[in-house]
């Protein structure tokens, strides 16, 4: 049987990247071969590689499966064509060899001319509609969707790390030590001032860990100081931030003396059952009932919020949405816009917003946990800048240093 082989093209920073071995790496990964047929070097920053190669499998399967990888490294299909379209035969399901979508800027040829695929995000197909090309999810798609199929007619644009405007090559290491956390956080205070300053919105994905480390006050500076733009956090931040601010304690330990209280295991059900006496949240601080908190601050100060809710939550508040589908929709339509986002010690909530995220949104993850800090890059977010530290030492003086 006679090999199959066809010809990819890439171009961009191709060698400070990385990308070019990777893409190497990869075709010898699938028992290919790659045979270089022309290769330009850029001679400036500004100035992009260009690589053009023959890649050949044993099969046309192999050689499906390689050009998928590869597209998502940058690669296109030589060939002239446009995208494959195929119609979906049912409500909820692609074709079989739909194109699933990186987080990475993504275009898709039509007429002969190269169309933005837009609200980009990862795990999604690709429709065709009106004349535009939009990321979908499946459960989104319906009978009649032209959905992009294959990868000829498609090309990625990888955001490369060569851009560092803010000096974080020093944090691309897979742990960053604790004597480098104070240099981190005034380059983070230097992207918040520079994000406020041109109007862009700044996300938090945030875990109770906020509360129980006592980061909650700093936490509430920044939000009063108009660095929050949008708070999206599970059932648990809002409870242990409603106990915090009716009762002093978190998870029953009062966050004054470290000691537990007792009784204090009870806390956290007396602060839901006050919060759906009072009716909500949003409620709760217009009657007086809740004056402080997190909580507090962003209904004061009209911070978009959502909280998500999981089979483990007690109560849970009134305001946690606890359909799955609609909570990652609210999510979605409350990230739109931001260009940062910063993860608290939220490792699910957090792994979650790196999948809606397209690749130029800047995200950083703070945790304790070295493995949470670098999970959000093994799944595919690798834009992602990772600090391990204590979030409450965190907030503390990320707060002082936005002073």
């Amino acid at each position: 049987m006679p090999a199959a082989t066809e010809i990819v093209e890439a171009e961009g920073h191709l060698i400070d990247s990385q990308l070019l071995n990777a893409m190497f790496d990869t075709v010898v990964r699938h028992d290919g071969a790659f045979e270089v047929l022309d290769f330009r070097i850029g001679r400036t920053n500004d100035e992009p590689s260009f690589v053009s190669m023959r890649v050949t499998a044993r099969e046309a399967g192999d050689l499906t499966e390689l050009l998928e990888e590869l597209v998502t490294l940058g690669c296109r299909v030589a060939r002239i064509e446009d995208a494959h379209l195929v119609s979906a035969d049912r409500d909820g399901c692609a074709p079989d060899d739909f194109y699933s979508t990186t987080n990475h800027q993504t275009f898709v040829r039509r007429g002969g001319l190269w169309v933005t695929v837009e609200n980009q995000r990862m795990d999604a197909a690709i429709v065709i509609q009106d004349h535009r090309a939009v990321c979908r999810k499946l459960r989104d798609i319906r009978k009649g969707d032209l959905v992009v199929c294959g990868v000829a007619g498609v090309k990625i644009v990888p955001e490369f790390r060569a851009r560092d405007r803010f000096g974080f090559a020093f944090m691309t290491n897979e742990i960053s030590s604790e004597r480098r956390v104070e240099v981190g956080v005034s380059r983070i205070a230097a992207m918040m001032r520079d994000a406020r300053k041109h109007g862009e919105r700044i996300a938090f994905v945030a875990g109770p860990v906020v509360v129980h480390t006592g980061g909650g006050a700093y936490f509430c500076d920044l939000i009063r100081r108009g660095y929050v733009d949008v708070l999206l956090a599970g059932n648990a931040l809002a409870v242990h931030d409603v106990e915090q601010a009716l009762l002093g304690t978190s998870l029953g330990v009062d966050l004054e003396t470290g000691k537990a209280i007792e009784g204090g295991h009870r806390h956290h059900m007396r602060a839901i059952n006050a919060i759906y006496r009072a009716g909500g949240l949003r409620p709760a601080v217009e009657h007086g009932v809740l004056k402080s908190g997190v909580m507090y601050e962003c209904i004061r100060r009209g911070v978009d919020y959502v909280l998500a809710g999981s089979i483990r939550d007690d109560g849970p508040l009134p305001d946690t949405i606890v359909n799955l589908v609609e909570a990652q929709d609210r999510y979605t339509a409350a990230l739109q816009g931001v260009t940062l986002v910063l993860v608290l010690s939220s490792m699910l909530h957090g792994i979650g917003v790196g999948n809606m995220l397209p690749a130029w949104v800047r995200l950083v993850c703070v945790d304790i946990n070295p493995a949470v800090v670098t999970k959000l890059a093994d799944r595919g977010s690798s834009q992602t800048i990772g600090m391990v530290t204590d979030v409450g030492l965190f907030l503390r003086q990320l707060a002082s240093a936005l002073h």
